[in-house]
């Protein structure tokens, strides 16, 4: 376990990754961006756990199969006890089980493996943000799995749903539809910081915790089509 000083300035990051020579890449990949600061490393799940409850970092950037406890567990109790922290996975592997355990289980995005570092950067940026990130193989999996099932009328909509107010429910359709953070704050002519206190209560009311679970809820419940949702910017 290794711990570094942080700065309150930069994206503050949690690797876990058990495999000792790709952890020390990805954290040589990382550690070159000028807003980026690693401040921690974990080599299992039990590890990562407690490292983000500790640390609080802003990402952790979590692997499926780490020792002790896997990544699907991992991110499950990182959400439950520390919810602040994005979790974003980064694995070789994209069976089913997997990509929708971890997505229901909280993570804001995932990546696979064969992505180059400038995409790894690009999503540790946006998910630090609380905007979603699915490798475009990934996004066609959740999408192909919800069209397969789609029924040909939607039933009436959750009493979560419809505990949102008009501009929560308002920003979350722009969410659904892929618009950013920043976007979204430009369009409706207010802060970036006001859009992520909305998307604080909607996750609250919804019971999620992440735009990525609340498209996946959405999605379930019937109450978003597949042709509202935009989950890659492929």
């Amino acid at each position: 376990m290794k711990m570094k000083a942080t700065s309150s300035k930069k994206i503050r990051i949690l690797v876990a990754e058990d495999h000792a020579v790709v952890r020390e890449g990805t954290i040589h990949v990382l550690e070159r961006e000028p807003d980026f600061e690693v401040v921690g490393e974990a080599e299992n799940g039990k590890e990562a756990v407690k490292l983000a409850c500790d640390l609080l970092p802003d990402v952790a950037l979590i692997d499926i199969v780490m020792p002790e406890l896997n990544g699907v567990e991992a991110t499950r109790q990182i959400k439950q006890l520390c919810p602040s922290v994005a979790v974003l996975i980064l694995s070789a592997y994209d069976d089913d089980q997997f990509v929708f355990s971890l997505l229901e289980a909280g993570a804001a995005g995932y990546l696979l493996k064969s992505v180059h570092g400038h995409e790894l950067i690009a999503a540790i940026r946006a998910v630090s943000e609380g905007e979603p990130v699915l490798h475009p193989a990934i996004a066609r999996k959740v999408m192909s799995h919800f069209a397969s099932g789609a029924k040909q009328s939607k039933p009436a909509p959750s009493s979560r749903l419809s505990d949102l107010t008009p501009r929560e429910a308002e920003i979350f359709m722009m969410a659904v539809r892929g618009i950013g953070n920043k976007d979204i704050a430009r369009q409706l002519s207010i802060s970036v910081r006001t859009v992520q206190a909305h998307f604080t209560s909607v996750f609250k009311k919804l019971r999620v915790s992440s735009r990525t679970e609340a498209v996946l809820l959405g999605l379930k419940e019937g109450w978003l089509s597949i042709d509202e949702v935009q989950l890659s910017n492929e």
